[in-house]
């Protein structure tokens, strides 16, 4: 007897952010990441700082989740986007996105 594969879809995103002038040390640097990876981290995805860690105006911070389907994760994705786009505080540069599925 065979057990049906379940499909599972997982999206990562990778936004450059681009801090405030007044972000001179790593101290403030994290004053700006800590409430945002807070905020992403409500919608139950994955989120860390995984780049530009020596930059003290600029931050890479990765996002990730996985769903029963494509749609669902892209929509996590989405939101966590427009959720970060929408910081006043901060300037979203640009965004690399993937999703894979259980052919990948």
């Amino acid at each position: 007897m065979s057990v049906p594969c379940s499909l599972m879809y997982t999206e990562t995103a990778v936004f450059d952010l681009l801090l405030p002038g007044d972000s001179h040390s790593l101290k403030q640097k994290r004053s700006y990441i800590r409430p945002i990876l807070a905020m992403l981290k409500k919608f139950e995805v994955s989120a860390a700082e995984v780049g530009l860690h020596d930059l003290h105006g600029r931050a890479l911070l990765g996002v990730a989740v996985v769903a029963a389907d494509a749609a669902q994760a892209r929509a996590v994705i989405d939101t966590c986007e427009n959720q970060v786009a929408g910081r006043p505080e901060i300037e979203l540069l640009s965004v690399k996105r993937r999703v894979y599925g259980d052919d990948d």
